[in-house]
């Protein structure tokens, strides 16, 4: 039965976030808000929170799991930037976008692209996110929480509560937070690529 954990939206109470923070790094699967909408998330070293995503959302190894980062410093140590890449990607962010890059050795093999070496990483824009990777301490391996035969990610926290309340450990509710999934921009071949359009505005990688 998953724990559930009202969090408030814009200032998140402390104590939340270390229970939150407390179910992750004891292997947990929690679902949380982010700026674009509720994501799944588990430590980068989880491989059973790794599968249960991978089970939840029947997904194949070709998916690109997220890193979500506290800040740009973070992001550097888990991906390869040079410095064109660099300022497109600090322009936009923190923000509703996933940029997909070559990964560094800080990364799991598992948790690449089998064929490119590539991950995904972002920085949300979102006082819950922002505050559970900073209590954490690392980036959290998460994917958009979209299940299979739905159009749209559910926004509800007690939705999630019922629909998911015996496939993830935890359910942090901050009202809604948006339906649309990040815009997501491939650099992994050095120029930018916008293979999905979604909540973040797209025309400056275009």
């Amino acid at each position: 039965m998953a724990r559930y954990i009202d969090v408030h939206p814009v200032d998140p109470q402390p104590r939340a976030i270390r229970q939150a923070v407390d179910i992750i790094r004891s292997g947990g699967l929690i679902a949380y808000p982010t700026d674009s909408c509720y994501a799944l998330g588990c430590l980068l070293g989880n491989q059973e929170g790794k599968n249960r995503i991978t089970a939840l959302r029947k997904l194949d190894d070709k998916h690109h799991f997220t890193l979500v980062c506290r800040d740009f410093a973070q992001l550097g140590q888990f991906v390869h930037v040079d410095n064109a890449v660099f300022r497109a990607i600090k322009a936009a962010t923190p923000g509703s976008y996933t940029f997909i890059l070559p990964a560094t050795k800080e990364v799991p093999r598992r948790l690449m692209h089998p064929k490119k070496r590539t991950v995904g990483v972002r920085i949300p824009d979102h006082p819950v996110a922002q505050a559970l990777v900073a209590e954490l301490g690392e980036p959290i391996l998460s994917s958009t929480l979209l299940l299979p035969g739905d159009d749209e990610p559910m926004t509800d926290g007690w939705e999630i509560k019922e629909r998911l309340d015996h496939l993830v450990d935890a359910v942090l509710d901050s009202g809604e937070c948006g339906d649309v999934p990040t815009t997501v921009v491939d650099f992994s071949d050095g120029g930018a690529e916008v293979v999905r359009r979604g909540a973040g505005d797209p025309t400056p990688f275009e």
